[in-house]
């Protein structure tokens, strides 16, 4: 009798498994190769971000003679605000109330403001590469501060630092004009990114004063601390060092972003660079002076 034969259907286990590994070796080739390019997606978006706020600023400049005003002291309106207009926003800032004003009127965080406007998530000042979050209430961190130089809030001397000029400076009655700029447009920043703070971390918190504003004296992504008046408001997460302000090394805050290996910033002449975490510090806070007359090798970044 002539023996039957048998047909196979499927696969054995064996031949299984190593489809299911050949499967998971490609995953693990293509996933790296995969968050790369996503990567390179939000870093192209922060950087027409900052290309947006830079343009604003030249706008605002050509409607009113200078650069918005960086602060109105602690609680009364930033830059974030005056700029409004000129990124699509000016219904919300016609809705600030007391900008540059003082108490009893209404700060930042208080009612409308808080309702109306900083309550509000703005996607011109988020970074996508960055994580979101709301230390006070609903009250919004962001990604973006302005130049206060190579030292904090304009001091003139910092243990050993001499204040150079910059394109922004803590007094709101004292405007800056591109002619101010004297060591160029080409080569002084104008915004840079920073990073936002988890929890009650006040660092990003750019409705806030003290945090509107980044200084160049410490370097991009910088392993020392940021440093901000009360540990209350410094969370030291996610490689992001802080520290109580003392005399010597008072409030300030780095310009630090989530893109491996750098920030973004802009300059005053508009354009954006992407500026590395080897950059020397010297010619990171020259970068950051508007009249301090270093020159400025552009091929050492």
């Amino acid at each position: 009798m002539p023996r039957k034969q048998f047909s196979r259907d499927g696969f054995t286990l064996v031949e299984l498994l190593v489809v299911i590994a050949i499967i998971g070796v490609m995953v693990g080739l293509l996933l790296p190769a995969v968050q790369a390019a996503r990567e390179a997606a939000r870093r192209m978006q922060c950087s027409n971000n900052l290309k947006q706020i830079a343009l604003a600023m030249h706008n605002y400049h050509d409607s009113l003679g200078s650069f918005p005003a960086s602060r109105a002291s602690c609680c009364w309106g930033t830059w974030n605000v005056l700029i409004m207009p000129y990124i699509e926003q000016g219904n919300v800032s016609t809705l600030y109330v007391n900008w540059g004003g003082t108490d009893p009127g209404p700060r930042y965080g208080a009612a409308p403001n808080s309702t109306n406007v900083t309550g509000r998530r703005y996607a011109s000042f988020s970074c996508p590469s960055d994580q979101e979050n709301a230390p006070i209430g609903s009250l919004t961190n962001h990604n973006y501060a302005v130049n206060f130089g190579n030292t904090s809030s304009s001091q003139a001397n910092l243990n050993g630092v001499v204040f150079g000029q910059a394109p922004f400076i803590s007094d709101h009655r004292r405007k800056v004009r591109f002619r101010d700029v004297v060591d160029g447009t080409s080569n002084t920043l104008l915004v840079g990114e920073v990073r936002q703070g988890q929890r009650s971390d006040l660092r990003g918190f750019t409705w806030w004063g003290d945090a509107c504003q980044f200084s160049t004296y410490l370097a991009i992504n910088s392993p020392l601390p940021d440093r901000i008046y009360t540990l209350s408001y410094c969370n030291p997460v996610r490689g992001m060092p802080c520290d109580v302000s003392t005399a010597a090394n008072p409030t300030m805050f780095a310009s630090r972003s989530q893109h491996p290996g750098g920030v973004n910033s802009s300059l005053c002449d508009g354009s954006v660079r992407f500026y590395s975490n080897s950059l020397d510090l010297q010619i990171w806070r020259s970068l950051s002076t508007a009249n301090a007359g270093e020159v400025v090798d552009s091929s050492a970044f």
